[in-house]
């Protein structure tokens, strides 16, 4: 080759990164995108194994629609015991044996939707899985939202004992418009402290939890009576599926 062919060839681009790296670039990208979404929701689960939550999702979306915030956390044990057996026995009795998932529900859920011709997937969700929603999600029944809440459940039930899945519960459930957790329920509809909660008002708190919105723990529509006296005898009978609740 001669002088002026090799003047006129152009020295190669060292500085121009290869289809390798380039590779290997995006590969250890996506890993670690994948490594923080994994971990990101463990972390705060963890800090919320010992920290009381300062809010949810769902406070802020209804204090931007104008409802209020009225949150009062309290500890387990401030609060009377009939009100976590109510709670267990209105959503979720296998509460204390379950894994986080009661799959029974779950399949009767999933062919009732089947049967609807893919209409609106109804709940089957355990309380695990509300702690789960509630906590750290938005409200809807979209599939992204219940795949996020699975997740979140497998977490939760891995990282907390019972008592604190049922102690952020009782703490985050919405009661009323503007109105979440068991203190600020007990206040706003029986004028008491969540301590001081009778068998028979936290049976009555209990029996709305399917929809708070439309129906009052205060004043009670004969629907909330009935369903409230049923719960109330059910949870005096819980015996051993409410061991998980004890010290």
């Amino acid at each position: 080759m001669t002088d002026d062919a090799l003047r006129a060839e152009p020295p190669p681009d060292i500085s121009a990164p290869s289809k390798g790296a380039r590779g290997r670039r995006i590969g250890r990208a996506l890993f670690l995108t994948l490594l923080i979404a994994l971990l990101a929701p463990a972390l705060i689960i963890l800090i919320y194994r010992v920290v009381p939550p300062p809010g949810t999702p769902l406070m802020v979306i209804r204090a931007i629609g104008g409802a209020g915030w009225n949150y009062d956390w309290e500890p387990l044990e401030r609060i009377a015991p009939s009100l976590a057996r109510a709670a267990l026995t209105a959503e979720d009795e296998t509460f204390c044996s379950h894994h986080g998932f009661d799959t029974k529900a779950l399949r009767e859920a999933w062919e009732e939707y089947l049967e609807d011709d893919g209409g609106t997937l109804r709940g089957g969700s355990t309380i695990s899985q509300q702690t789960a929603k509630n906590l750290l999600l938005w409200p809807g029944r979209d599939w992204i939202r219940k795949g996020l809440e699975a997740w979140l459940t497998i977490y939760i039930e891995a990282l907390w004992p019972k008592q604190r899945i049922m102690e952020v519960y009782l703490n985050v459930v919405e009661w009323g418009r503007g109105v979440y957790g068991a203190e600020a329920a007990a206040r706003h509809h029986f004028k008491k402290s969540a301590a001081n909660l009778s068998a028979n008002e936290a049976a009555r708190l209990a029996a709305v939890l399917p929809s708070p919105l439309r129906w009052s723990a205060s004043t009670p529509g004969p629907y909330v009576q009935r369903r409230s006296g049923m719960l109330q005898g059910r949870a005096a009978r819980l015996g051993d599926l409410a061991a998980c609740l004890k010290d």
